[in-house]
């Protein structure tokens, strides 16, 4: 990780310990598919655990609770199924946020979104004062949105997350964010800007356009 990157997660991940000082948390990693969000909540994790005495932090993923394959594309394949039909929201907040705020084991997945078949991992047993990361797109929904105890907006252009997140799955081909390949998936993302404004919403804001040198607001 560059220096500068570093100083910027560590100005983020001060405050990100400051949320619920002594009780458990959960903070929402939200953005475009490829804006970084699952590499940034992991680089979090690294630098916290580098403190030996510092408030832990952890993450999971919204991405191991996808639908399976059947339901979502149930509706078809446009941009409404995408937004609206592709996680199992009901299964994340029984088998994580609920035990998580009891204080209880949480599961970290449901769903192998590839192999479209459940998976049954490790439970994680996290201390009493752990600030958890879930990382993935349209965090800020509106049934969503009285779980997060603080969020992080992270922020990059279609311009840029289309590529990036196009380096994932070759087989998509066209990097360009109004081309057909990209129209679920733009599309949805639209949609979730009209009906959330998640930028509006999010406690931290994260440029994460140039990995290199992201800016904090």
């Amino acid at each position: 990780m560059k220096s500068a990157r570093r100083a910027v997660l560590r100005r983020l991940l001060t405050a990100i310990r400051e949320v619920r000082p002594g009780h458990r948390a959960i903070v929402a990693v939200d953005g475009l598919d490829g804006a970084g969000k699952t590499v940034l909540a992991e680089e979090l994790v690294r630098l916290a655990a580098e403190g030996a005495c510092a408030r832990s932090v952890a993450s999971v993923s919204i991405d191991g609770f996808h639908h399976p394959r059947a339901v979502r594309y149930a509706a078809g394949r446009g941009p409404e199924s995408f937004y609206r039909d592709s996680y199992d929201y009901a299964a994340f907040e029984r088998v994580v946020v609920a035990p998580f705020r009891r204080g209880a084991v949480i599961t970290p997945a449901v769903w192998d979104v590839d192999a479209d078949q459940p998976v049954s991992p490790e439970v994680l047993d996290l201390p009493e004062d752990c600030v958890l990361l879930v990382d993935g797109i349209f965090l800020h929904r509106p049934e969503l949105r009285e779980i997060w105890d603080a969020s992080i907006w992270v922020k990059v252009p279609f311009e840029v997350s289309v590529p990036r997140g196009n380096q994932r799955f070759p087989h998509l081909g066209d990097s360009d964010p109004e081309s057909e390949a990209s129209h679920r998936y733009v599309g949805g993302q639209r949609l979730y800007f009209a009906e959330a404004a998640p930028w509006e919403r999010a406690t931290w804001f994260i440029d994460n356009a140039d990995l290199d040198t992201p800016r904090l607001s």
